[in-house]
């Protein structure tokens, strides 16, 4: 059989490449579990490449940044490179995650089964509605605020989504950088400050239609 070159025993690498890189990972795992429930057991970079859009050196060049998987005449083994991916993004364990806002918004994550398909799984919520703190909302107990670095430390939680409006979005990533939070998705529409130790994803659903709304415009004046 043939032989790959050596991977890196680390991932240091992981810290050097873009953000860029790291989104089109994350594609890749998706693109390649979608491969294996369609019954494939090998790609190539070019029909990697093709179904998101790029080329098949790109996708070559990505992978390299965390070492060689492909097989000379082969391609890469889907399941293999399905594990490799997770375990660069960290995804070859599970995550808890807490999520703060049990509102419309945080109601709809909790519904959300992707996050466990992913490995990743609402574990505890917070609220500061009276009528919703020590409700279960899909199986998942709600708190009140003040219980969050107990509960947080309790279930040993490091990731958090915050679902709560922009007046108040700040204080309460305040509390959960208090609560031992080392990473945070904001889904509240204002721009967070948080330590250099802390790692911050924000989701503005406005902006992202904001931005869709200027390519469609664009294209029709090319047109």
């Amino acid at each position: 059989m043939a032989e790959r070159a050596q991977r890196p025993d680390s991932l240091d690498a992981g810290s050097q490449v873009s953000k860029a890189v790291t989104s089109r990972l994350s594609l890749y795992l998706r693109e390649l579990q979608h491969l294996v429930r369609d019954g494939h057991d090998t790609t190539s970079s070019k029909r990697l490449g093709h179904a998101l859009g790029i080329t098949g050196a790109q996708v070559r060049k990505d992978l390299a940044n965390f070492g060689q998987f492909g097989y000379p005449g082969v391609g890469y083994r889907c399941q293999e490179l399905i594990g490799q991916i997770k375990k660069i993004l960290g995804t070859n364990r599970p995550w808890a995650v807490a999520l703060v806002g049990a509102g419309n918004l945080g109601r709809a994550l909790l519904g959300y089964r992707g996050f466990l398909q992913q490995g990743f799984h609402v574990a505890v919520a917070f609220d500061v509605d009276p009528a919703l703190i020590g409700s279960t909302i899909e199986g998942i107990q709600v708190y009140g605020m003040g219980e969050m670095v107990s509960v947080i430390a309790q279930h040993e939680i490091k990731l958090a989504a915050l679902a709560v409006p922009a007046g108040s979005a700040q204080q309460v990533a305040d509390q959960l950088v208090e609560a031992g939070i080392h990473g945070l998705l904001n889904f509240a529409p204002v721009t967070l400050s948080l330590p250099d130790l802390v790692h911050l994803v924000e989701v503005d659903l406005a902006i992202e239609l904001e931005q869709l709304s200027f390519a469609v415009v664009n294209q029709h004046q090319k047109n």
